[in-house]
């Protein structure tokens, strides 16, 4: 599954959604992480109203199933979910590279519901029922 981070230094989790100068996407699996690409945002990012510029970012993170912030605005966190990704918000800035062994080992063990369903994001469903 990807995961996208939104960062200034593109080493940290520490940009507000709407603000990051950079996205950085990564493939993640239980055995492996790669960097993917880093997209990188011009203008005036700062905060105004302006709903247009998440556009772009949108655009940017639409095959991932997961989003790391250090914040987001409403209406962005919404439009972030009608994508079905998951945000997830950061209190502190967090080091992008210890955030993914994190999540690996979540992955490796007996991943919480919300992540079962991102992980599959993408995926077409297969039901798999029994002939009586």
């Amino acid at each position: 599954m990807k995961v996208a981070f939104a960062t200034q230094d593109l080493k940290r989790v520490d940009a507000h959604f709407g603000w990051a100068k950079n996205i950085a996407i990564y493939e993640l699996s239980p055995e492996s992480s790669a960097f993917v690409e880093a997209i990188q945002f011009d203008g005036d990012l700062k905060e105004d109203g302006d709903e247009d510029k998440l556009a772009p970012k949108l655009e940017a993170i639409k095959d991932c199933a997961i989003l790391y912030v250090a914040a987001i605005g409403g209406s962005g966190a919404a439009r972030v979910v009608a994508q079905n990704i998951h945000p997830i918000k950061v209190n502190e800035p967090e080091v992008i590279d210890e955030i993914l062994v994190k999540l690996q080992g979540v992955l490796k063990g007996t991943p919480p519901p919300w992540l079962r369903k991102v992980m599959n994001k993408g995926q077409e469903r297969t039901y798999d029922f029994d002939e009586e």
